[in-house]
C-alpha cells in the first residue's frame, strides 16, 4: 500500500475552522465551569483539543494506492477507483507552479477525471530535510507501484533531469 493525495483548499479551511471553533469551545466551557481565571488554561486546552482534531482529519484524508484498487478516503467517506480506470499518470507543471504527479481516469460519472496524487514544491537541491525525503520516499513509491500496474507516466523533461540529478531518481525506462 502506497499513501498519498493531496487536500484541497477548501477542505483546509474546512479543517482549520473545525480546529478554531475546537479552540472556542473548550475554552468557553473551560471559563464557564471554573471562571473567568481559567481563560489561559481553557485556551490550553482548546489547542490540544484543535491539534487532536487536525491530526485525525488531514489523517483520515487521503489516497491509498493498493494492490487491487485506489481508494480514495476523506473524513466522512470512503470510495474506491478500479485501477482499469488509470489511463496513465504524468507528473507536470499545476497552475501554481509546483510540480504535480496526477493520474488520468475515464469512465465513471464525468468524461475524463483527474486524481492528483502528490504536489511537490520545484526540486532545486538535494535532500536536505524530513519533508524532502519522505517526497522522494512517495515519488519512488508511486512510481514502483505504477511501474508494477504497467501505466504508462509521462514527465516533462525538466522535472526529470532535475529529480535524477538532486534527488538521485533514475527517470523511467522506456
Amino acid at each position: 500500500m502506497v499513501r498519498a493525495g493531496v487536500v484541497p483548499g477548501r477542505r483546509i479551511a474546512a479543517y482549520v475552522a473545525a480546529g478554531v471553533f475546537a479552540v472556542a469551545v473548550v475554552c468557553a466551557g473551560t471559563v464557564g465551569a471554573f471562571g473567568l481565571n481559567r481563560v489561559f488554561t481553557g485556551l490550553f486546552f482548546g489547542a490540544a483539543a484543535a491539534v487532536a482534531l487536525l491530526f485525525a482529519l488531514f489523517g483520515r484524508d487521503g489516497v491509498e494506492l493498493t494492490e487491487d484498487t485506489i481508494v480514495l478516503r476523506t473524513p466522512w467517506a470512503r470510495s474506491t477507483v478500479a485501477w482499469q480506470r488509470v489511463v496513465a499518470g504524468r507528473f507536470a507543471l499545476d497552475e501554481s507552479g509546483r510540480w504535480t504527479l496526477a493520474l488520468d481516469l475515464n469512465g465513471g460519472d464525468e468524461p475524463h477525471q483527474e486524481l492528483v496524487l502528490l504536489s511537490v514544491p520545484p526540486v532545486r537541491r538535494p535532500v536536505a530535510n524530513a519533508y524532502d525525503l519522505r517526497k522522494r520516499e512517495q515519488v519512488n513509491e508511486i512510481r514502483t507501484m505504477l511501474r508494477h500496474k504497467r501505466i504508462p507516466v509521462t514527465i516533462l523533461p525538466e522535472i526529470a533531469e532535475a529529480l535524477q540529478r538532486h534527488w538521485k531518481i533514475a527517470p523511467p525506462a522506456r
